[in-house]
């Protein structure tokens, strides 16, 4: 039996629940959440396919809010190009004067926007902006943060680390779809079709099925397909742990899900809460579990709370919506199955045969149940769990030749329950109400007093305007007084405490009493429909919209082009030290090899900066102390953490692309942290580079213009899940130290896997990417600093590329002539990807 909490000592806990639309909204306020976020329909947003709030619904959706003691927040929360902040001044204005309690941020500059115009507005660090540690919290908390939504692959056991270490209140996923690569560090949609993640235009491309080749052989794992799909985290059972742990909020994911579904997981969380609040524990019975699982669930997992355990996290059978597993086929006739159902059917009720495509991935067949039976029995209404049954569908509406005995049968839709789900929020009444506590002054020879105070010190007062006289036979008594007071019908209030101040017997109308009621209630409506008062500065917000000042653009423009190489392997170091290139990194799995690194590249007379890991998480500042002890020239610093750390060793930091700087104001962020150039965020296209470009200091900026994009970024491991007896890096033998892994998509792309130091996983593209075509503009416009990225070439392929990319920054070739000649001599030809003008997406202005 877990310790009970005290409530002293564990404060009330957040519930947060999506709302897409106004009826998530009330499905999330009527069944007991304690905020809601949401999207504006203006942009950046990162659900953009939700329905979304117009700025307008704001200042009514915030009043209505309030009435109900519920917190509203606004997601921010996808990277911003400097052409984009315009708008953004006006949208924060109206936000803040509105009354949206906090906004969600992932972009540094936008975060600094958002401050500069309104600092009573709560800004929350989005998981995209991959706060993981408390090193990293720390940093970033000089943004003006108020909370920090933790990245979903953390355990219970690192999250008690931070929050032990740092007193900024923290909020974490508790429910939900899981994204298989850490958010903010997803570049597959971007790479493969021009669809940022980070700008709310996620493709999906986890829920895909892939081939795994090991050695470059294909090697079979039967029906596991489906490689980088995660089940749904279904954290109910921790609640209690993170409550312990000091959790401020639990967050439910669904912006793109029903009313219905809002309904049905905030209403059982919201029990599990309160119960672990009571008892210390939480008690999810079948039925409840089967009723999250209805409305949306591609099978249940504890996600990283518990650890990893990769194989638990990535069956790897199944990606898309299942339901509850009824059972499996075990006879057909004329459109009937046979199954021992493992959970009521009714029907009505919507059910699915998994069966085998062509492709050899699962598919599924199913309709509406049509009818049922059961030993003797016909004509059912519904039948209960442990049945032997007989179901049939409509005519026509199962593909039978595709249907075989074995085939797994999943119930997913329960109409009834939908039903039941739709009334906890369709009525005019509301079911959530404040508690509010009235104190009542009732003496004689004076008027009725009534004062209440609601959460948050909302406070009102009515008097009568009758003299109270004494009582010849019923005077006033609590209990009468609590009686009516406490009749507070559709109001959105409830009266908690009642403190009755009763002196002399006197005589209180109920006329009167009632009257002062409906006034109090009135008066406190009408303070909470009023937005609270802020200082809304725009002149501010718009101060940071104009380019940073250049001290030596005539110098910046003058500038010869320089080349850094980013290296893979002690192969490619050596070579490329052998190069006549300006910087080498060195990006190794190993991190016993960086001496080695550093003593090739010293030897050859080249400068070079080591990388770090791009995720820091707690217990792995080991990671970067080991750094401070080679000779380094420079260090490629990948999150914050390493930014802090590396910078005291006083030695240049240059900032990767992992930081996502897309706008002048993010950039000239990390330059004041001590960073002395920022890499371009992937996420930009040529015109969108070419408007940072223009906004930033020229020679503060670093752009890759060659390279195999990083598209996904995982705790994941593929190496473990699928090559290993084991389910994590303590157990699993690193076959990572053994195989060479690629995973072939559903296009026959066979894309590389690699495992970094700390055992995380990144898969990239297939194709290499070029910007050659791009370089000529950038120098034009004074860039200094351009680099190329090996992967897995050897020493000759590093050279070849090398060469070829000094001749076009020497002006000795032309861009479109280095394009034709990587065409012909890379295998699988090259990809213009991010780098290629397009159409901008999130069309914000």
């Amino acid at each position: 039996m877990k310790e009970v909490p005290h409530q002293a000592k564990h404060p009330k806990i957040e519930l947060l629940a999506p709302a897409g639309d106004w009826q998530c909204a009330r499905a999330a306020v009527e069944n007991g959440a304690n905020a809601i976020y949401f999207g504006l329909d203006c942009g950046f947003n990162a659900r953009v396919r939700a329905q979304n709030f117009g700025l307008a619904d704001l200042p009514d959706l915030m009043s209505w809010l309030r009435t109900r003691g519920v917190r509203g927040y606004v997601t921010m929360n996808t990277l911003a190009f400097p052409s984009e902040l315009p708008p953004l001044i006006d949208i924060v204005e109206q936000v803040a004067s509105a009354g949206v309690d906090a906004v969600l941020v992932q972009d540094f500059g936008v975060a600094r926007i958002v401050h500069a115009v309104c600092e009573e507005l709560e800004i929350h660090a989005s998981t995209q902006m991959s706060l993981s540690s408390s090193e990293t919290i720390e940093v970033a908390r000089h943004l003006g943060l108020s909370r920090v939504v933790l990245a979903r692959e953390l355990s219970i056991a690192e999250i008690r680390k931070i929050t032990a270490a740092t007193d900024m209140p923290v909020e974490c996923f508790i429910h939900g779809a899981l994204c298989v690569a850490y958010s903010g560090q997803c570049l597959t949609s971007e790479s493969l079709g021009g669809r940022s993640a980070n700008r709310g235009h996620c493709a999906q491309a986890c829920r895909l099925p892939y081939e795994l080749i090991v050695d470059g052989e294909d090697r079979d794992l039967g029906e596991i397909r489906y490689l980088l799909s995660p089940q749904d985290l279904a954290g109910y059972a921790a609640i209690p742990d993170m409550i312990a742990a000091g959790v401020s909020s639990l967050k439910i994911e669904g912006r793109l899900k029903t009313p219905e579904y809002v309904a049905n997981i905030t209403g059982h969380y919201r029990k599990a809460i309160d119960d672990a609040m009571r008892t210390g524990e939480v008690h999810i019975d079948e039925v409840a579990r089967r009723e999250m699982e209805l409305s949306f669930s591609r099978g249940f997992s504890p996600g990283w709370i518990e650890g990893n355990d990769h194989k638990r996290l990535v069956p790897g059978d199944h990606s898309a919506k299942r339901g509850i597993r009824l059972g499996e086929v075990l006879d057909t006739k004329s459109d009937h199955i046979l199954v021992q159902v493992n959970a009521p059917v009714a029907l009505g009720d919507g059910l699915a045969i998994e069966v085998e495509n062509s492709a050899g991935g699962n598919k599924v067949q199913g309709g509406r149940v049509y009818s049922l039976e059961s030993g003797s029995k016909r004509r059912l209404e519904s039948v209960p769990e442990n049945t032997l049954a007989w179901i049939g569908f409509g005519r026509g509406e199962i593909e039978w030749q595709a249907v075989h005995l074995g085939n797994a049968v999943f119930k997913n839709d329960d109409p009834k329950l939908n039903r039941r789900l739709r009334q906890s929020f369709a009525g005019q009444d509301s079911q959530t109400r404040q508690p509010i506590d009235i104190t009542v002054i009732a003496a004689v020879g004076k008027p009725l007093k009534l004062s209440a105070t609601l959460p948050g010190n909302i406070t009102a007062e009515v008097i009568s305007e009758s003299i109270l006289e004494k009582a010849n036979k019923h005077p006033a008594d609590e209990t009468m007084l609590r009686e009516k007071i406490g009749r507070l019908g559709s109001t959105s209030f409830e009266l908690r405490n009642l403190d009755a101040n009763i002196v002399g017997g006197p005589m209180v109308p109920a006329s009167v009493l009632n009257q002062l009621r409906r006034d109090l209630s009135d008066a406190l409506t009408t303070q909470l429909h009023r937005p609270p008062k802020r200082h809304i500065h725009t002149d501010a917000g718009r101060a940071l919209l104009a380019p940073l000042d250049s001290v030596s653009l005539t110098s910046d423009l003058q500038a010869t082009p320089r080349l850094a190489v980013l290296c893979r392997t002690l192969e490619q170091v050596e070579a490329a030290s052998q190069g006549n290139v300006d910087l080498v990194y060195t990006d190794l799995q190993d991190v016993r090899q960086y001496k080695d690194a550093v003593a090739i590249a010293h030897r050859e007379n080249a400068k070079i900066g080591i990388a770090n890991v791009r995720i820091q998480k707690p217990g792995e500042m080991g990671l970067l102390k080991v750094l401070r002890r080679l000779d380094a020239d420079c260090f490629l610093v990948r999150n914050l953490a390493a930014i802090d750390y590396l910078s005291k060793l006083g030695k240049p930091l240059v900032a990767d692309f992992s930081l996502n700087t897309s706008n002048h104001r993010s950039a000239e962020w990390l330059i004041e942290l001590g960073v002395k150039r920022v890499t371009a965020s992937y996420d930009l296209n040529r015109d969108q580079l070419m408007d940072l470009v223009g906004s930033v200091r020229v020679s503060e900026l670093e752009v890759v213009v060659h390279q195999h994009m990083p598209m996904f970024h995982m705790e994941h491991c593929v190496f473990c899940s699928v090559l290993s007896p084991g389910t994590n890096k303590t157990n699993c033998g690193r076959p990572c130290d053994r195989h060479i892994v690629k995973l072939r998509d559903r296009v026959g792309a066979e894309h590389p896997l690699h495992a970094d130091v700390a055992c995380r996983n990144t898969l990239y593209n297939a194709t290499a990417q070029s910007g050659s075509e791009i370089v000529a503009d950038l120098i034009v416009r004074g860039l200094q600093w351009f680099r190329i990225e090996m992967l897995e070439q050897n020493a000759k392929q590093t050279i070849d590329t090398i060469n070829l990319y000094r001749k076009l920054l020497a002006g000795e070739v032309s861009g479109s002539e280095v394009w034709k000649q990587l065409q012909a001599t890379n295998r699988l030809g090259v990809t213009r990807g991010t780098l290629e003008s397009k159409r901008n997406p999130l069309a914000i202005l």
